[in-house]
């Protein structure tokens, strides 16, 4: 199957909208992120190089190249969430005549469902990292355009919740009780970390704006 990212705009929606099973959520949720990197991006393009925000070039140099890295990592996981699902749909294909072949079965199913929840974590991960990236953006950076910086923080809050929601869902079906508590502990700390960075980039964004973000 060639890669979803290799597609058109207009054909990943086709390919969202349709009666397969992938992309779906965790892809969207991907691409959201993504996105949101790549406005974060533009604001520090264009604020890089001129002359009234000189005092913060170095700095917003270094964002830029974080973002640029983040945009390309949230875009492959599109992919890797995927593969991820296709993983434990292929389970279902496995033979369960005999007892080992059900417990090889069982196993197979567990460990990618593991995989499954692992990869729309990294995206939340991801996502987290750029609502704290907004908050210097959006008191430093070019202030004819931080209205896309807020529109980034938006995005990366529900690439970031919609991850999370992925990784929720695939616990479920997981009978790990000590893996299951690790994740479940980590989703409730990046939720948290979540709400504080989103709470400090959206005042950070509506001081520089003068409207509420």
């Amino acid at each position: 199957m060639p890669n979803i990212t290799d597609s058109t705009l207009q054909g990943f929606l086709d390919a969202l909208a349709s009666g397969e099973s992938t992309p779906g959520g965790g892809g969207a949720a991907a691409l959201t992120g993504s996105q949101a990197a790549a406005l974060l991006s533009m604001v520090l393009n264009f604020t890089v190089g001129r002359k009234k925000y000189a005092p913060v070039e170095e700095e917003m140099r270094t964002i830029l190249a974080r973002t640029e890295q983040l945009r390309a990592e949230l875009l492959s996981l599109v992919d890797r969430d995927a593969e991820a699902f296709g993983a434990v749909v292929a389970c279902y294909t496995m033979p369960k005549e005999t007892d080992a072949e059900k417990a090889a079965r069982t196993a197979a199913m567990q460990a990618g469902m593991k995989g499954a929840a692992a990869v729309p974590f990294a995206v939340a991960e991801k996502c987290l990292e750029l609502l704290r990236l907004a908050e210097p953006v959006g008191i430093k950076g070019n202030a004819t355009v931080v209205s896309d910086a807020a529109t980034s923080l938006y995005l990366a809050q529900a690439g970031l919740k919609s991850g999370l929601l992925n990784v929720e869902i695939n616990l479920k079906y997981i009978k790990d009780d000590a893996f299951n508590a690790e994740w479940a502990a980590k989703v409730a700390d990046l939720r948290a970390a979540a709400a504080d960075a989103y709470t400090t980039a959206a005042a950070a964004c509506s001081a520089t704006l003068g409207v509420s973000v």
